[in-house]
């Protein structure tokens, strides 16, 4: 589709208003130990029966999915995601587990198995090793589009902004009883899959299905749901989908994420029907943008990718995207709910900074794990305790420290 043909018809390509849904991963964890646990058929037995619809099985027996259905309204979309991680969560502490929002399992233990599936058990004898731990937990965001022509320029248009949308959801800096150093360890484990990366330059929605092809013939992925792209259509609704995040601890976070992907999917619909192109950035360079954003999360540096590349922080830059999508804030109602939820992150951090700040006030990885699912029930973002530097940490209630803490 040329640019002119593009601009002659805009209100085909922007939609009063976006839907938007969100599917959310979680880890299930031992009450006593901390551990992940393999608990998932226990617990989806105590889903109530209106609710299991929305409640699956993921990859791992430690791990289960929520899925929200499509809609326009962000308040009612929290109503709907609420509902389900307290259910889920009462179905967990009632089959002796309990619910963590968390990109990865902060506590060592054995290895869970996964889950008894067809498919999941050819994705195992494929790629062995790189089944992920204890569990990879991710968020994914589903934003209408009109038609997967226009999706792929849409995919062009997003690939600047994710690295920084990455950064956003950070939240698992602890893994197997260690700080890895990053703010997304989750990110660097999924990496070492053949299909996850960055969303490549599209010229049409035929080089999407031709490189789809092309690994399915050459074994790189099973099947088309193995398609990890940071950004991708979606295989079975009309959306683009995406898929950068570790799952977000508190409803506050994965609200404004929700939010503001549905802003950038909004504001690329309208470039593309501006005939605007999308900005060149080199692949290598994305790559390092990425390992950056899991590296350093919000509160670290950030590479702008909007112009020469260069580092900034992070809240500079996301500072910027929320202005550039303002506009679409504004048409969807959304510009006092983003302010607000922003404002709360910018004072309590993100996960991974939330989780750093309990443990070092204790130097117990029990009470992130208390803490996470405090977290997890809440509607709101939870404030950590204040920082603590230097010095030995005290012994918590718990009793228990990391390996090599």
């Amino acid at each position: 589709m040329t640019s002119s043909t593009v601009a002659e018809s805009p209100a085909r390509h922007q939609p009063d208003e976006l839907t938007v849904g969100v599917e959310e991963e979680f880890l299930l964890v031992d009450p006593r130990t901390g551990s992940a646990k393999p608990a998932v058929t226990a617990v989806l037995a105590e889903i109530p029966a209106e609710l299991r619809g929305q409640v699956q099985l993921e990859f791992q027996t430690s791990q289960i999915e929520i899925g929200s259905p499509p809609g326009l309204d962000l308040r009612a979309l929290r109503r709907t995601l609420g509902t389900l991680r307290g259910a889920v969560a009462d179905a967990a502490q009632r089959a002796d587990a309990r619910l963590l929002a968390v990109g990865t399992a902060p506590i060592d233990g054995p290895q869970p198995d996964v889950v008894d599936n067809p498919r999941f058990h050819r994705i195992l004898e494929r790629y062995g090793m790189l089944v992920p731990g204890p569990g990879n937990n991710g968020l994914h965001i589903h934003v209408g589009v009109p038609d997967p022509q226009i999706g792929v320029q849409v995919l062009n248009q997003l690939r600047p902004w994710l690295p920084i949308l990455q950064a956003t959801t950070a939240n698992s800096p602890f893994f197997r009883g260690v700080d890895t150093g990053y703010a997304s360890w989750r990110s660097m484990m999924w990496e070492r899959w053949p299909a996850v990366a960055p969303t490549p330059w599209l010229r049409s929605h035929e080089h999407y299905l031709s490189l789809i092809d092309e690994m399915l013939t050459t074994g790189i992925i099973l099947d088309e749901g193995m398609l990890y792209w940071y950004a991708r259509l979606s295989a079975n609704y009309p959306t683009i989908e995406v898929r950068i995040g570790d799952v977000c601890p508190s409803l506050d976070d994965t609200i404004l994420l929700a939010a503001l992907v549905r802003g950038l999917v909004g504001t690329a619909l309208a470039a593309v029907a501006q005939g605007r192109p999308a900005p060149a950035v080199e692949h290598h360079v994305l790559l390092g943008a990425h390992w950056r954003a899991a590296h350093d999360g919000l509160e670290g540096q950030a590479v702008d990718l909007t112009g020469t590349p260069t580092l900034r922080p992070g809240w500079h830059l996301l500072r910027r995207l929320v202005e550039l999508i303002r506009p679409e804030l504004e048409r969807h109602g959304d510009v006092a709910l983003v302010d607000s939820l922003l404002s709360r992150l910018r004072s309590h951090g993100t996960g991974a900074n939330r989780q750093r700040a309990v443990y070092a006030s204790s130097g117990d990885l029990l009470d992130v794990v208390d803490f996470l699912a405090e977290q997890t029930r809440s509607a709101s973002i939870i404030p950590a305790p204040p920082h603590v530097t230097g010095g030995c940490p005290p012994q918590s209630r718990h009793g228990h420290r990391p390996e090599g803490a």
